[in-house]
């Protein structure tokens, strides 16, 4: 693979592509949600785009459970929301 071509994902709130910096990576394990911060756990991976409107609209409509088919908590969101926080000030 060429190390200079960019790698685009999709983000399954907005369905828009982007960069695969510009989204948060999610994988399911032993059913558990992972955030993978290093894009680099093996299984397979749904991607939301790192804005605050859309991990919320995630929230409402639910959309991380019923793409990798678990229960995620609220607690499970406040912990996104504050990653992106935590990012966005780095």
């Amino acid at each position: 693979m060429n190390k200079n071509r960019p790698v685009f994902r999709m983000c399954i709130v907005s369905r828009n592509r982007d960069l695969k910096e510009n989204l948060f990576r999610f994988v399911k394990q032993n059913n558990e949600i992972i955030l993978d911060l290093n894009q680099n756990i093996q299984g397979r991976g749904v991607y939301i785009k790192k804005d605050l409107r859309v991990i919320e609209l995630a929230q409402k409509r639910k959309m991380l459970e019923k793409a990798l088919k678990t229960e995620i908590d609220d607690e499970f969101y406040d912990s996104l929301k504050e990653a992106l926080s935590k990012e966005r000030r780095d």
